[in-house]
């Protein structure tokens, strides 16, 4: 879980510089005062006043080399604390699966991970700022006291002002900031999803429309944005004129001091000198500002990391020819049931097609089978052992599916097929044997071409994920993968997949009838429910079953 204290603790390599800067820093800042009060003191008794002078000058060159570490270790802190929060939230969102990352759209993923993660960065170097801060109002309290308590008691009196200005301040700037964070979200969603399906929206002559879309939230976005810059012209108004107060009230009760003789020319000084630095607490709006965007990034990023992440096992499977066993397996969508009681029992080795109408639960149950969802009861068990007991490279190695749509992920072509640039020897058998090599080997670099200069058809880039899939170990998973495939390739590739020569298991979602027919099983399925189980021929004497291929 993300928290605030979380992303504190990260920065703990540079938040005690950033912190021991601030501190020196406003030490230096309370000495000052009271030297150059001893140096105008010393002058007007007509005394040595040099030294003075000389230790002015030693701490105005301290506060510089302060103010620049505390710059450079706050850039590097803030920049190292977004890396390590960008790794963190990609890393959840892989780990959370398709199922837990459904909660979100892409685009407000991206805005978390890009934005939000650099805004939550600032929370380290402004908490520490804003505590440092805190140092010279103090300071100039208690050294007001030691030169006169009614010059104190006038100085409380108008920081306390201040300080209620800066709390009504951050208030309200927390969640305006939150507000507008989530339109960019919003934003950024609708815009992913209209690059998705760019070619739908040009076909359809619907660019206004999506642009009109995509863009609805943006007068609400320039509100919150007016909002913030009301929020903080209101604010600085506010500290401009409790500021000055702080000032006036200490200069008018020194002013009454100093002629009755209780303080000196210098201590007066001195005693307006604290009070600017009491006055000028109305520039912290910045850094409070920061704070408020912090914590609301480290809030939609604790949205993210509270999604728990698939659990594996760890178990390894043991030998088998890949029976697949569904064991009462219920899959729920709200009130809605996806998948109701299914019980199955697959032989090993064998080609089972999984056939329906729309909506009857084919690609959910390809989902459970290759464990990209788990069910909300029941179990599935390949070769004896239930897939959620599992180590998650026993499962990857054992378990692979293709979709209709497959999501092309890598540089090059090769890439696309394995994790190197090259496919290995197995991957290379795999290419040949989903008939990628053919297009593949004519392309100018053959697997180093850069996959976004890669003219791939809709077939080619299924078989491309087929091709990727296809080195599972026991079962391998279709869901509607050659849906895009020309018939002459088509029937390739199902000869091979039939007739598989290493015998894994293939469950084949498929809305077509010869290739239902080739297979040695078929799981019907109707509404969520097994409505029968046999070979093609069998089932084919129901008309119900015939009506399923239209």
């Amino acid at each position: 879980m993300t928290t605030f204290g979380a992303v504190l603790r990260h920065g703990r390599g540079w938040l005690p510089l950033i912190g021991a800067a601030a501190l020196l820093g406003s030490l230096t800042v309370l000495a000052l005062p009271t030297v150059l009060g001893r140096a105008v003191d010393a002058v007007v008794t007509e005394g040595p006043a040099g030294r003075w002078v000389v230790v002015a000058c030693c701490l105005i060159a301290i506060g510089v080399a302060c103010d620049l570490v505390e710059v450079v270790a706050g850039t590097a802190c803030v920049a190292g604390t977004t890396a390590w929060l960008r790794n963190r939230l990609v890393r959840h969102v892989l780990a959370s699966g398709p199922e837990g990352t459904s909660k979100f759209d892409t685009g407000d993923l991206v805005t978390r991970v890009s934005s939000n993660a650099h805004d939550a960065a600032l929370a380290g170097p402004a908490t520490v700022t804003a505590v440092a801060a805190a140092v010279p109002p103090v300071g100039s309290l208690v050294l007001l006291a030691v030169i006169d308590p009614w010059l104190a008691a006038a100085f409380l009196a108008g920081v306390l002002l201040v300080g209620v200005v800066l709390w009504a301040f951050t208030r309200r700037t927390a969640e305006i900031s939150l507000a507008y964070q989530k339109t960019q979200g919003r934003i950024a969603a609708a815009l992913t999803e209209a690059l998705a399906g760019i070619r739908t929206i040009v076909s359809a002559g619907t660019v206004l429309r999506e642009e009109r879309r995509i863009l609805r939230p943006l007068p609400q976005l320039h509100d919150q944005g007016l909002r913030t810059w009301r929020v903080l012209a209101r604010s600085g108004a506010q500290a401009a004129v409790a500021g000055p107060l702080v000032l006036i009230a200490v200069l008018a009760v020194g002013g009454i001091q100093l002629v009755n003789g209780r303080i000196t020319p210098g201590e007066y000084f001195a005693a307006a000198q604290y009070a600017v630095i009491g006055a000028g607490l109305g520039s912290l709006t910045g850094v409070l500002g920061e704070l408020a965007r912090a914590r609301a990034g480290i809030n939609r990023a604790a949205e993210v990391t509270g999604v728990a992440p698939v659990a594996y096992g760890t178990l390894s499977l043991p030998a088998g020819p890949g029976r697949l066993t569904f064991d009462d397996v219920v899959v729920r969508a709200g009130d809605r049931l996806l998948l109701d009681r299914v019980n199955l029992d697959l032989p090993g080795g064998a080609a089972v097609a999984v056939v329906g109408p729309s909506g009857a639960g084919k690609s959910v149950l390809a989902a459970v089978a290759g464990r990209l969802r788990d069910p909300d009861s029941g179990q599935v068990q390949l070769d004896g052992m239930p897939l959620a007991g599992l180590s998650h490279r026993a499962l990857r190695r054992a378990v692979k599916c293709a979709f209709e749509r497959p999501a092309l992920v890598g540089s090059t072509v090769g890439e696309a097929v394995s994790v190197g640039s090259v496919p290995s020897v197995p991957l290379l058998a795999a290419a040949r044997a989903t008939h990628v090599h053919d297009f593949v080997s004519r392309m100018p670099a053959g697997y180093r071409t850069p996959l976004a200069e890669a003219p791939l058809s809709g077939g080619e880039a299924q078989r491309l994920g087929l091709a990727r899939a296809w080195t599972a170990d026991r079962l391998l998973i279709l869901d509607d993968a050659t849906s895009s495939l020309d018939t002459a390739t088509e029937l390739q590739i199902s000869k091979t997949l039939m007739g598989d020569r290493q015998r894994r298991t293939r469950l084949i979602v498929t809305h077509r009838a010869a290739t239902a027919a080739r297979a040695d099983l078929v799981v019907w399925l109707d509404r969520g429910r097994v409505r029968g189980v046999g070979p093609h021929y069998e089932l084919w004497a129901d008309p119900a079953y015939r009506e399923v291929f239209g």
